[in-house]
């Protein structure tokens, strides 16, 4: 799928579009002023995907008029960390956006992005974790990867683990959530050859240390091919699962 500068540029150069009519589709790049917000349209050109919105400390209203300004180029909508509350205003606004409960997710499909080169494998430690994972299956779609969830599949019933093996061989990068102790992507990472992205979450009792402890253990992780990223940063763990796989 062409980005808009392409397209614009494109027709432009084919006499389908007078120089002007460009100027104005465009004058709001590389990025456009709402005051309470600069909206980078550039970045589709740049990462092969728009702006997405992280909802948490926005106003309804913030989130409703950055989102329209995204969707009036055609483009796709993603916002991350928002309620259904918001949901319920926005889908008047931008009708067809879909919201997933658990992940806590508005999205829209309007473009399709260029497809990964092959599967991320989404697995979880313990169901309590399956916000996160949610959050990273969604962004990994709406990115164009081909995404499978495998859940529940912990230490401390390994043997559910060894039951999904066939699909974990597909894989070409995993993503693995957990909380507590953080032991999966360790085990993962001794068993496969592929890339293990770990997310620590926030699950866990006291010592748990609201993810602290699950964060420390990955980074510590004995076997090589495990990166870390941030406490239940399912979407930041999915991005870079998504740039390594459209490599």
């Amino acid at each position: 799928m062409k980005t808009e500068l392409e397209d614009v540029l494109e027709k432009v150069s084919r006499g389908k579009m007078p120089p002007r009519k460009a100027f104005l589709k465009l004058k709001d790049y590389p990025y456009q002023d709402l005051g309470f917000a600069k909206i980078d349209h550039h970045r589709e050109v740049r990462k092969g995907f728009p702006e997405i919105i992280f909802g948490q400390g926005k106003t309804e209203g913030q989130i409703i008029k950055i989102a329209q300004e995204i969707c009036k180029r055609g483009n796709s909508l993603l916002i991350t960390r928002t309620g259904p509350e918001v949901y319920r205003k926005i889908r008047s606004k931008i009708p067809g956006c879909r919201y997933n409960t658990l992940a806590q997710t508005i999205t829209l499909k309007k473009k399709r992005p260029a497809p990964g080169m092959g599967k991320i494998v989404i697995m979880t430690a313990g169901t309590s974790d399956i916000p996160v994972a949610e959050e990273a299956f969604v962004t990994c779609e709406m990115l164009g990867n081909k995404a499978e969830r495998i859940y529940d599949v912990g230490v401390a019933g390994i043997h559910r683990l060894f039951g999904e093996m066939e699909k974990v061989r597909r894989a070409r990068l995993i993503i693995a959530v957990a909380g507590m102790e953080g032991a999966l992507p360790s085990v993962l990472a001794g068993l496969v050859g592929v890339p293990i992205i770990a997310v620590p979450t926030s699950v866990g009792y006291g010592a748990s240390l609201q993810g602290i402890s699950a964060l420390l253990a990955m980074l510590n992780s004995c076997p090589g091919g495990v990166a870390v990223v941030n406490i239940d940063n399912g979407f930041g763990a999915a991005y870079l699962a998504s740039l390594i796989n459209h490599l």
